[in-house]
């Protein structure tokens, strides 16, 4: 069976002090309204180079656990996303406990939004999995500390298209280090999740006439899809064993685990999900020693923070798009310092967003 669930967390044994110490968290906000329903995780990571940003995801987890370690490494790949972009935000995340399509509501966004605004803007929060742009404009109304609103609101709207376009110029220059050459024409690529950023990744597929297959669990985004191109849907379960030269995770992360690795025939693994290694050391280097060439995600799928960061100084497109576009340049010299040094492309590009991280303690520190 393909696993399209959270990464299963193997710390539920230890408190909760325990696993941000482990992680190097700064803060773990619970939250809690009973009149609303609302039960939601905050977990701000780091802010050395600057608030944390990250989106607010709506999920019915199995157990609190889950939703506790899943909001611990999202929030932790924000750091070194925000990092590794160059751009002045440390690293955060929220999660919301329960089933969006039962408990969704003005009030229900606006209390959340009040919980956002007790930290003072020390976390700033946007869309992610189940939360939309309508949802942020709720949330407004309660705080500043908001990026992702709508547009008629002065904000950005939607910034998936932004993120779809970071995986693909990751993608591109995965093609670019593996054949030579960065066109993506006739290639077979299976994006594994069709929402908003598996669909804008879809369109810029299309046009460069890759030859696109999709998978997803929910039909109706399966449909979205194949009613404005002509691609291959591939059932959830054999996702692994297909026919493809690149694999593409936008959906949960965690697919790229021992049974995956031990099925799929691909030479590239380049996608927007977060945290797509479920090990990060153990499948980053069974990737390497496979040939599998693997598009750090936390650096290709920055797109959107980047995104929502010029948001907060004004936003206007052209300089998201000019800001993304470095991501093509920074995933060759993650591919040329993983050679180099002999690492895997994971550990390339961790090293290289903890020694910004680092410089900036060291200048802290010399005020």
């Amino acid at each position: 069976m393909i696993t399209t669930t959270l990464e299963k967390t193997t710390t539920t044994s230890k408190g909760v002090l325990s696993q941000m110490s482990t992680m190097d968290h700064e803060q773990v906000v619970f939250c809690n309204d009973e009149a609303t329903g609302l039960k939601a995780i905050i977990a701000i990571h780091n802010t050395v180079l600057g608030p944390s940003l990250g989106g607010t995801r709506f999920w019915n987890y199995d157990t609190e656990e889950e939703a506790l370690h899943d909001v611990l490494r999202l929030s932790r790949g924000m750091t070194y996303k925000s990092a590794i972009s160059g751009i002045h935000l440390g690293g955060g995340k929220a999660v919301i406990i329960g089933d969006p399509n039962k408990l969704k509501s003005e009030m229900f966004w606006r209390r959340y939004g009040k919980f956002v605004n007790s930290l003072g803007g020390k976390y700033i929060t946007a869309e992610d999995v189940n939360t939309t742009t309508s949802d942020i404009e709720y949330i407004a109304l309660e705080t500043k500390y908001v990026a992702g609103k709508p547009i008629l609101l002065g904000g950005s709207g939607d910034p998936s298209s932004v993120t779809a376009y970071g995986v693909y110029l990751g993608m591109k220059a995965c093609v670019k280090e593996r054949y030579g050459n960065d066109s993506l024409e006739s290639k077979k690529i299976l994006v594994q999740g069709c929402g908003q950023v598996g669909e804008h990744l879809v369109d810029l597929l299309i046009k460069e006439n890759a030859i696109v297959s999709i998978s997803d669990i929910k039909e109706i985004k399966i449909k979205n899809i194949t009613s404005k191109h002509k691609v291959n849907v591939i059932a959830v379960n054999d996702i692994y064993d297909a026919d493809m030269d690149i694999y593409s995770p936008c959906a949960l992360g965690a697919t790229i685990n021992d049974d995956s690795l031990n099925r799929l025939q691909c030479s590239i693994i380049a996608g927007a999900a977060n945290n797509q290694l479920e090990d990060e050391i153990k499948h980053g280097r069974v990737c390497a020693e496979k040939g599998l060439l693997y598009a750090p995600d936390f650096l290709i799928n920055a797109g959107g923070v980047i995104n929502c960061y010029l948001e907060l100084d004004g936003y206007k497109r052209e300089r998201a798009i000019m800001a993304a576009n470095k991501i093509y340049d920074r995933t060759l010299e993650i591919f040329a310092k993983a050679k180099k040094e002999n690492i895997t492309t994971h550990e390339a590009a961790l090293r290289i967003a903890q020694e910004r991280i680092h410089d900036a303690i060291k200048l802290h520190s010399r005020r």
